[in-house]
């Protein structure tokens, strides 16, 4: 989500399920040593914590006499070394073909792009700088630009390892997570609970139809049928650094997986496109920015061979809706909380902007033809 109170994934919520703030996760210094005893990276100058994306999965900043480099430790769920090595897999295939994103750095013995020790999986990557999405239209164009980029070049990607599937499209798990959310808020904020019963009701009921309503619609459109390929899945400002509004960097593969190209699309320009700062979701506007989501699509579109085609187009706005009830029930249901948002005020927010996308979606497709 575009808002500096927010992140689109819940482990970057930095809250256990009471929702209580939690510790960042750190690395002892045997366990350091252990590890960048691995790796040729020459004689260090300075180390310092990385403190983006989970707290779960702790990050350095390495410099040496032979550059920068990033050293993660994955989060526990995070560490299947099968589900890792598709990433890599991925992410390699694509630094062969000049994609931005930081290259792995292999191990010293066997040049292996991750290191597995006591059960724990690490990663060193190149370190790029870069700076955050700075919301311009420059910067967004370049984002949907960059994606379409992705989507051309993995077309040929081939995987030696079974390629995950499963998306927030008419997923059970969205609809599990919508069920779960009454329960969770009323554990985690129990002294409000009783008064906001009656509208998380009426609001988890408006999901509910809303998801049912754009599945329906998008399946009616015959995206079932339409072709499958990698998608990156998690296509959000806070997945790429930028400079002077172009994309340098695309990060974080881990949620890579089959589907139709549009439901990347489709939350990429809602990720974009979305209005939405401050700790108070009860002020965020209803509306998206068009002129983002115009520029998002049109950059997409850019790449020569790539254009969506009309159907496609169509899908969108449902799409949109979809994603935005899977990013906001999922974490919801596990935490209470959204990031470090309320979870009742976010889920407020979230049925004023589907109620907005609903009766503004013929209005963003026609848009795109202006």
């Amino acid at each position: 989500m575009d808002s500096d109170a927010a992140s689109s994934s819940s482990d970057r919520s930095g809250r256990n399920s009471r929702g209580i703030a939690k510790s960042h996760q750190q690395f002892a210094p045997i366990e350091l040593a252990v590890v960048l005893s691995h790796f040729d990276i020459g004689a260090i100058e300075s180390i310092k914590e990385f403190p983006r994306g989970s707290r779960r999965a702790p990050k350095l900043v390495i410099r040496t006499e032979k550059g920068a480099f990033l050293l993660k430790r994955r989060a526990r769920g995070k560490d299947d070394p099968y589900k890792v090595a598709f990433a890599h897999e991925l992410q390699n295939y694509l630094v062969a073909r000049q994609f931005p994103l930081p290259h792995l750095v292999g191990t010293t013995k066997d040049n292996n792009s991750m290191f597995q020790n006591k059960g724990r999986i690490y990663e060193l990557f190149e370190y790029i700088p870069g700076t955050s999405f700075d919301g311009t239209l420059d910067a967004t164009g370049d984002a949907g630009k960059t994606l379409g980029l992705f989507h051309k070049l993995v077309t040929d990607f081939e995987s030696e390892y079974e390629e995950p599937r499963g998306t927030y499209h008419d997923s059970e798990a969205v609809r599990s997570a919508l069920d779960q959310v009454p329960t969770m808020l009323a554990q985690v904020h129990s002294s409000t609970a009783a008064d906001n019963e009656q509208q998380t009701a009426k609001t988890i009921g408006f999901l509910i139809e809303s998801y049912d309503e754009a599945v329906e619609q998008v399946n009616d459109s015959g995206l079932p049928s339409w072709p499958m390929k990698i998608g990156h899945n998690d296509w959000h400002p806070g997945n790429m650094l930028f400079r002077s509004s172009r994309v340098v960097a695309v990060i974080d593969y881990d949620a890579a997986r089959l589907q139709p190209r549009v439901l990347d699309m489709a939350n990429g320009v809602l990720q974009f496109s979305i209005v939405g700062k401050g700790d108070d979701p009860d002020q965020w506007p209803n509306h998206i920015d068009v002129a983002r989501f115009k520029r998002f699509v049109r950059g997409y579109d850019s790449i020569p061979g790539g254009m969506l085609s009309r159907a496609e187009l169509r899908t969108i706005p449902a799409l949109m809706t979809e994603a935005l009830i899977a990013e906001a029930a999922i974490p919801i249901a596990a935490t209470g909380n959204f990031a470090r948002l309320n979870g009742f005020e976010f889920l407020a927010m979230a049925e004023r902007k589907i109620q907005w996308l609903q009766d503004h979606s013929n209005e963003l497709v026609n848009a795109l033809d202006q």
